[in-house]
């Protein structure tokens, strides 16, 4: 139902978009790795969670599967599933939401990739997992030198792990800067509506507002701003043509009348 346009996904010099199939299967789950919302959907049902990841390591190295077994189980203990050497031989439906999902990361770590792109990986969980597997994901990366690309709607999951944030509306970046410029200084109004949305604990009588209106429809966008029927800024010339990324300071916004300063 789609088509791509324009734009390009360049790793190490080569545009993904123009490579063959042959070598994008050599990339998915060796130099970048995707780690899934809903674990109990990307595990098979019918496999137990050891040859899944032995299958996963199988895929880019030429190791036999007993091989691949023993660091199977190496990476489960990695991402401090209790004992691990059993927990291998469990399927999918054996395990709690959040060993699953600690599965799924030991999957993505398997061949040491450079970027984890984890997409809402904690929305099933409870809190408390929740908790856990983000300061699991955060002590990987460092451990492992790794990058993350997490996307997610939760603020407080980007305040706990991330170093820069991309703000998308309608699928398109409309700020991108360091978290604590992003949290504290919203320049783009959408960034600021979506902090606005967000409930602080120890502050009840603060007024919690809802975003006006509803988002435009991505394959009908209107001219200019896509988020201009929504926000109170909003003049003549914002729906008036492209509006490009522009740097403020040490961050880019899509907006020609932010909420903090351009510098000259």
């Amino acid at each position: 139902p789609g088509a791509i346009v324009g734009g390009r996904v360049v790793v190490d010099g080569a545009d993904l978009l123009e490579v063959s199939d042959e070598a994008l299967r050599g990339l998915r789950g060796g130099k970048i790795s995707m780690i899934f919302q809903d674990p109990l959907s990307t595990l098979h049902p019918l496999f137990t969670v050891g040859d899944q990841i032995a299958e996963a390591i199988r895929s880019h190295h030429p190791v036999g599967h007993a091989e691949a077994w023993k660091r199977s189980v190496a990476l489960l203990e990695l991402v401090r599933i209790p004992n691990a050497p059993e927990r291998a031989s469990s399927y999918p439906h054996e395990l709690s939401g959040g060993m699953r999902q600690r599965v799924c990361i030991a999957m993505a770590l398997a061949n040491d990739s450079d970027v984890l792109i984890a997409d809402e990986p904690t929305t099933a969980l409870d809190v408390t997992v929740q908790a856990q597997v983000l300061r699991l994901l955060d002590d990987l990366r460092r451990e492992k030198g790794a990058a993350v690309l997490f996307i997610t709607h939760d603020f407080g999951v980007v305040s706990e792990i991330c170093d820069r944030v991309a703000v998308m509306y309608a699928g398109r970046i409309v700020e991108l800067g360091t978290t604590e410029d992003v949290l504290s200084r919203p320049a783009h109004p959408y960034t600021r509506k979506l902090i606005d949305c967000v409930p602080i604990l120890g502050d009840p009588d603060r007024r919690l507002d809802a975003i006006e209106g509803l988002p435009p429809t991505v394959n009908r966008l209107p001219p200019g701003c896509a988020f201009a029927d929504r926000c109170p800024r909003v003049r003549d010339d914002c729906r008036a043509g492209e509006i490009a990324l522009a740097d403020i300071g040490d961050r880019q916004v899509r907006c020609l009348y932010p909420l903090v300063e351009t510098e000259e």
